[in-house]
C-alpha cells in the first residue's frame, strides 16, 4: 500500500547524515531538531503554534484537555474514522456524539451535525478524511452560532489546502481552535516511527498545550495541570525536516496518481471515483473507491493474487464497534456510513507510485470487475 523504501532512497543520504548528527550531539530529547522542525511547521503551514508530540492520538487527547473539556461534555464526531478520533473523548469521560457523513465525500456531514447538538455539546472533531478538508465553511458556522470548539483531526490530510467563500485560504489543521496531526510513517508526511503535533493560532492554547504535554510542569517538579507525557524526539524531528520541504512534490505525485486511478476507472458504472469536497484539495492519504454489484472479498483475492494489496478502510463504523455499543445507537441508524463500511475499497497510494504499476493494478482491478 505504501512504498517507503523507495521514498527513503531518494534522500538517504540527508536523512542518513541528519540521524547521525543527534545521535553524536546527544540531544535526544527536545533537542535542536525539535524546535527547528516547529519553527519550519509552522511556516509551511502559516500557523502561529505547532507543538510537537509522541503521536496523533495524544495530540488529539492533548487538544480537548488544553480546551478545558469536562466529564459529561459532550463531543461531536463521525462514526465512519478511524478509532482514535472517539477513543480519546472516551478516555476522558467526554461523552462522544457520533454523527453519519456524506456519501459521497465520506465526510461529516454538517446537517448531521447540527441535529445532534445538545445544551451538553462543547465541541466538533471534523476528520480531514483521505486527504481533504471536511465542509470547514459550514461546520465553523455551525461552531461559531452555538459557541463550540472545533478540534480538526488531520491526520490524513497535513498539506491540503482549504478555500473559504469570501476567498480566504488556509491549511487543513489550521482553521478550528486547535488541529492535530499524526506522522505514523505512512502518513503523507511521515517519520520512522511514532510522532504527531498540534496546531493553534491561540497564544493561551499553545501555552497550556505546551505544559500539559510535559507532565502540566511550568517549571521544573512544579506540576500546575494534569499533564501527560508527550515528546516528539529528537531523531524523529530530524527525519521530518528533511521530508518536510518534500511534502508538496509527495503530494503532487499522490494526486498524479489518483488522477490516473480516476481516469482508468471513469467509463465503469461499477466504480464509483473519488468525489472532492467543495473548496478543498485533496492531497490522497488513500485512494479510496465505493463498489456496486462487485463481491469485494473476491477482488480483493483476485488482486492478492496478482500481488497487489487493498484494503478497506473502514470495515466497522464506530457506533457498531463492540467498545463504542451505546443504547443511543442501533444497527441501521447510520445508513451512509454503514453502507460505506460495505462498499469502500482502498488501492496502493504513495508518492513513488509509476505509470507501469498504476497500468498493472487499473487492468488487473478491471479485469475482475467487468
Amino acid at each position: 500500500m505504501v512504498d517507503l523504501v523507495s521514498q527513503y532512497e531518494k534522500i538517504q543520504e540527508d536523512v542518513d547524515q541528519s540521524v547521525l548528527e543527534v545521535i553524536r550531539s546527544s540531544a535526544y530529547i527536545n533537542g535542536p531538531e525539535v524546535k527547528n522542525f516547529q519553527k519550519e511547521l509552522e511556516e509551511y503551514l502559516k500557523v502561529k503554534h505547532v507543538i510537537p508530540c509522541a503521536n496523533g492520538t495524544d495530540a488529539l487527547q492533548m487538544a480537548m484537555m488544553a480546551l478545558g473539556l469536562k466529564p459529561g461534555d459532550e463531543v461531536i464526531t463521525a462514526t465512519f474514522t478511524f478509532v482514535a478520533t472517539a477513543e480519546v473523548i472516551a478516555l476522558l469521560g467526554l461523552t462522544p456524539v457520533l454523527v453519519d457523513v456524506d456519501p459521497d465525500t465520506f465526510m461529516l456531514d454538517p446537517q448531521e451535525v447540527e441535529k445532534a447538538i445538545t445544551p451538553k455539546t462543547k465541541a466538533i472533531v471534523p476528520v480531514h478524511l483521505f486527504g481533504q478538508c471536511a465542509d470547514m465553511e459550514a461546520i465553523m458556522k455551525i461552531a461559531k452560532e452555538h459557541n463550540l470548539f472545533v478540534i480538526e483531526d488531520t491526520a490524513q490530510a497535513i498539506g491540503a489546502d482549504y478555500t473559504f467563500a469570501d476567498g480566504t485560504t488556509a491549511k487543513a489543521g489550521t482553521m478550528g481552535d486547535i488541529g492535530t496531526t499524526s506522522f505514523f510513517p505512512s502518513k503523507n508526511l511521515g517519520c520512522f516511527g511514532d510522532g504527531g503535533a498540534i496546531f493553534t493560532q491561540n497564544d493561551e492554547y499553545a501555552e497550556k498545550l505546551r505544559v500539559i504535554a510535559n507532565h502540566g510542569m511550568t517549571v521544573r517538579y512544579y506540576h500546575d495541570e494534569i499533564g501527560v507525557n508527550s515528546r516528539l524526539d529528537s531523531i524523529q524531528a530530524a527525519i521530518l525536516r528533511k521530508k518536510l520541504p518534500h511534502l508538496d512534490t509527495y503530494n503532487a505525485s499522490r494526486k498524479r496518481a489518483a488522477d490516473f486511478y480516476s481516469d482508468a476507472f471513469a467509463a465503469s458504472d461499477k466504480i464509483k471515483t473519488p468525489a472532492k469536497v467543495k473548496g478543498s484539495t485533496h492531497v490522497f492519504h488513500q485512494y479510496t473507491l465505493k463498489l456496486e454489484d462487485v463481491d469485494r472479498a473476491e477482488l480483493i483475492e483476485h488482486l492478492n493474487r496478482k500481488g497487489i494489496p487493498a484494503m478497506i478502510y473502514y470495515p466497522v463504523p464506530l457506533h457498531m464497534q463492540k467498545a463504542y455499543q451505546d443504547d443511543r445507537y442501533t444497527e441501521g441508524q447510520f445508513p451512509v456510513a454503514e453502507m460505506l463500511a460495505s462498499q469502500v475499497i482502498s488501492l496502493p497510494m504513495h508518492s513513488e507510485l509509476d505509470d507501469e504499476q498504476l497500468t498493472f493494478i487499473t487492468e488487473s482491478f478491471l479485469e475482475f470487475v467487468n
